[in-house]
């Protein structure tokens, strides 16, 4: 028993002193906490991987603006409009001139053009039409009432029915109906070559006006170096551009006046002898229906 109490309190006793030993260690801890605490074992890369960032997410960013580009107009000193802006009465009246010109030849080039296709029309129909019916009236009365075509058969055949009169009768109907038939296809003929006059014209004065228009330009263009004291391009590209301009315009008006001049001539000539022939067989249609009846009265 007493054994016992002995092992205990041995036991007791080596605690104490193995607590007493301890206790300064801790309070020294406390105090230096950099002396005291236990080194960290860092784990390998392999065995803990390291906290990852948050993803960044990407923003998307603004398309970057066009730089807005300014178109800078610069006015052209030396075109059409300042040539009218800066021109004199003379200048001026010039190029209104040449614009009546051409455009008065472009108007009678397309009128024409026209006429002599319907002329031309108007034979087909007199081929199919007239000659295949069963008197010259009925004819007559098949074509259209503006034909040149009927026309003739009806001036034709108004004076072989109308031949009587003091001063008519010392004329033969033979003569007669030539005459009135003649006159009808010359008046069908002065009427296609209304126009062609004036084609003509441009054709031979555009160029000379222009020249016109050249030369006085030109003439601005001296009065422009003797009043600066010098040849600058500044001070005669204007009146020189004028004048350049004059001439262009001035061809401009010629050249289609005259094509389209000699152009309608040459189909007036095909146009009308399609109605000189019509004119010769309604001649000869009605002096043989007038030789017919001639025995009858």
């Amino acid at each position: 028993m007493i054994g016992f109490f002995r092992r205990h309190a041995a036991m007791l006793a080596a605690i104490l002193v193995v607590a007493g030993l301890t206790a300064p260690s801790l309070t020294m801890a406390q105090q230096d906490p950099t002396k005291s605490a236990p080194p960290v074992l860092v784990p390998p890369a392999d065995s803990q991987a390291a906290p990852s960032a948050p993803p960044v997410i990407p923003v998307p960013s603004a398309p970057p603006m066009k730089a807005a580009v300014e178109k800078e107009v610069v006015e052209n000193p030396y075109g059409l409009e300042a040539l009218w802006r800066q021109g004199d009465f003379v200048s001026k009246g010039t190029l209104i001139i040449l614009v009546i010109m051409s455009m008065g030849s472009w108007y009678i080039l397309f009128v024409k053009l026209w006429e002599q296709y319907r002329l031309m029309r108007e034979a087909r129909d007199v081929r199919n039409a007239f000659w295949k019916a069963p008197s010259l009236k009925e004819g007559a009365k098949r074509l259209d009432k503006k034909s040149a075509y009927r026309y003739i058969a009806e001036t034709g055949l108004d004076a072989n029915e109308h031949h009587e009169g003091a001063l008519t009768e010392n004329i033969d109907l033979n003569t007669w109906v030539t005459m009135s038939v003649q006159r009808s296809v010359d008046t069908v003929q002065s009427r296609s070559q209304d126009g062609l006059a004036f084609l003509a014209t441009v054709g031979s004065t555009a160029p000379f006006v222009g020249l016109f228009g050249t030369v006085w330009g030109i003439y601005h263009a001296l009065t422009a170096i003797g009043i600066a004291g010098q040849a600058s391009i500044d001070k005669v590209a204007g009146p020189v551009g004028e004048a350049l301009i004059m001439t262009a315009i001035g061809l401009a008006g010629a050249v289609p006046a005259v094509m389209g001049y000699n152009w309608l001539v040459r189909r007036n000539k095909v146009a009308m002898d399609a109605v000189r022939a019509f004119g010769a067989d309604l001649h000869a249609v009605l002096l043989g229906r007038t030789r017919t009846a001639a025995p009858a009265r």
